[in-house]
């Protein structure tokens, strides 16, 4: 029994660290715009003094106490972008991502898929992919935490977050 428990906790423990460096290759690489943000970030950028009048920004404090990891990595070479699209599917077929939105506009693919918490709008894992079309950049967004999908839209306009605007839609499709 107790082996089994040693067991258990190694491959929850595991798949933890495997979420966080699912997409680490692409940090560093030429051609690639890194941007990470870890929770010591977060937990400093929630201490911020705010103006307690303004209800914006005291929801984009509220939700980034919630957040552990932002990852975004964006580029326009296609060898990565390719590198990029097959990395995420990947990870959303081994990590049980279920999808919450796709979106096909001008050629321009994005997908949003989602590890859910303990109701519907709650979500612990965030994934989504750009697929840049002719010369827009590729965008592969990994956030997780344990948050309302409900309250991304406040992190996007605050943080102006490459995909912001696809996100938001998904926030306001999941209620």
């Amino acid at each position: 029994m107790k082996n089994f428990i040693i067991t258990l906790v190694f491959a929850f423990v595991s798949h933890a660290f495997y979420a966080q460096g699912a997409f680490d290759k692409f940090d560093g690489q030429d051609d690639v715009t890194s941007v990470i943000v870890n929770k010591k970030m977060f937990d400093l950028m929630s201490k911020v003094k705010v103006d307690a009048s303004d209800k914006e920004t005291q929801q984009y404090i509220s939700l980034i106490k919630k957040l552990d990891y932002l990852k975004v990595f964006t580029t326009k070479n296609p060898k990565i972008e390719a590198d990029m699209k097959a990395s995420a599917d990947k990870y959303v077929k081994s990590a049980g991502l279920e999808e919450l939105m796709r979106v096909n506009d001008s050629g321009r693919n994005v997908r949003i898929s989602v590890k859910s918490g303990a109701t519907d709008s709650q979500v612990k894992e965030l994934l989504m992919f750009i697929d840049g079309a002719k010369n827009d950049e590729t965008v592969l967004l990994s956030l997780t935490g344990n948050f309302d999908i409900n309250e991304i839209s406040v992190l996007t306009d605050k943080m102006q977050l490459p995909g912001g605007s696809d996100l938001k839609k998904a926030s306001k499709g999941k209620k």
